[in-house]
């Protein structure tokens, strides 16, 4: 072993150490008390049973987590790279197609060994608080798709990376910043319709109060789309959402069937109203314009480290294939990756703000915001009390108290 592999091996020990603590110190915030804002909403069964879920759940990822460190660790230490390389040189052929060969097992790999904890979380966790709606069938069907999917967009993406950096090299990770952009607006506007349909029912909302109700917001609030549908997510969880996808044509808000059952009008308006803000208010495209910036930063780093001999000699490698370099390379780039992840969590939660705020001020019904969120918090067994620490590295959306203390705010200010 030598002192890049000890470097690399502290790398992936120390992010796991970072992740772990987190959720430990989120544990330890939980607290026995029911917020005064949730009093009629969690009785205090439900929010012990809460409490018990975040535990189930955060006791589980470490446990997962804990074995795919492990895996990774004795991989590097006994050349696993290497050995899967040799299996991929063997078949003879070209430098993109041996690329693709050495990726494909190391992902068909990947992916086998989280089966089990899928599995467990699902059948085991999820059906315990009730949650899961899924079958086996339904569960490998999902893992299956799911794995050509990922197949067919990753060796695309990752022939395409590997083809540039093998012929241009200068400037090879401008071409691919290119073709990765082009290729990302692409499936952004082929998913509504061709990727997302592979996994759930995509419905038209029949006519009725609510369909009424958001397509005279709608109206209002100029926003034009191709139609409001509802998905099927009952056949998998009990779990209740809705979201914005697509542009231009494809361009739809969806709302989860769990939703619609558990919400009136009002409640399910503010959350669509909710969804129109994110786009009204840019923040979609910001979100695609930072995860260009990052793509771009990514590539622009992997060219400065794709021909050093001590990034192949890290892994134990005994030749140096490029395919092996824009792999190993995910590896240094994990504490950049983590640190852009945060920054990208501290808009989206300030986006979040903003939204409520656009559907507080333009549909008027704070209320009615207010009582959906927090029956989705406890419909979802939200945890109420996260740590400050667990916020400010992995969540997207602000705590649910803090939502609703500035709706409130908002509300007051504007006489609502």
């Amino acid at each position: 072993m030598n002192i890049y592999t000890l470097l690399i091996l502290c790398l992936l020990v120390g992010i796991y150490l970072i992740q772990t603590i987190t959720d430990l110190l989120n544990i330890k915030n939980i607290s026995n008390d029911i917020p005064k804002e949730f009093e009629g909403f969690f009785d205090k069964e439900k929010y012990t049973k809460s409490q018990e879920y975040l535990k189930a759940n955060t006791n589980f990822s470490i446990i997962s987590s804990s074995f795919m460190l492990l895996v990774q660790l004795v991989f590097i230490v006994f050349g696993g790279f290497n050995h899967a390389n040799n299996i991929a040189v063997s078949f003879g052929f070209g430098t993109v197609t041996t690329g693709l060969i050495f990726a494909g097992i190391l992902l068909f790999a990947v992916e086998i060994l989280k089966i089990p904890f899928s599995a467990y979380s699902i059948f085991v966790i999820e059906e315990k608080f009730g949650f899961n709606k899924m079958n086996l069938k339904t569960f490998f069907t999902d893992f299956l798709k799911s794995l050509v999917i990922t197949a067919i967009v990753g060796a695309t993406v990752f022939s395409v990376i590997l083809w540039l950096f093998t012929n241009f090299f200068q400037y090879a990770w401008l071409y691919a910043f290119v073709a990765i952009v082009v290729f990302q607006l692409f499936l952004t506007f082929i998913a509504p319709i061709v990727i997302m349909p592979l996994f759930n029912k995509y419905t038209p909302l029949e006519d009725g109060d609510l369909k009424a109700s958001v397509e005279e917001y709608a109206k209002k609030e100029n926003f034009k789309m191709k139609g409001l549908f509802k998905m099927d997510n009952s056949k998998r969880s009990t779990r209740s959402n809705a979201f914005f996808t697509g542009f231009g044509k494809s361009r739809r808000i969806v709302l989860f069937d769990t939703l619609i059952k558990n919400h009136p009008v009002e409640e399910l308006t503010s959350v669509l109203a909710h969804e129109m803000g994110h786009f009204k208010l840019g923040h979609i495209i910001r979100q695609m314009i930072f995860s260009f910036i990052s793509t771009g930063i990514m590539l622009f780093i992997l060219s400065l480290f794709i021909n050093e001999t001590w990034l192949y000699s890290a892994f134990l490698m005994q030749t140096q294939p490029v395919y092996a370099g824009i792999i190993f390379f995910a590896f240094l780039y994990t504490p950049i990756s983590l640190m852009l992840s945060v920054i990208a969590s501290y808009f989206s939660r300030k986006h979040e703000y903003e939204a409520d705020a656009y559907a507080v001020t333009t549909y008027k019904h704070p209320d009615a915001m207010i009582n959906a969120l927090k029956k989705l918090s406890v419909d979802n067994l939200s945890n109420l009390y996260p740590h400050k620490l667990k916020v400010f590295l992995e969540y997207s959306h602000p705590p649910i108290l803090e939502r609703i203390n500035a709706i409130d705010k908002l509300s007051s200010n504007l006489k609502l």
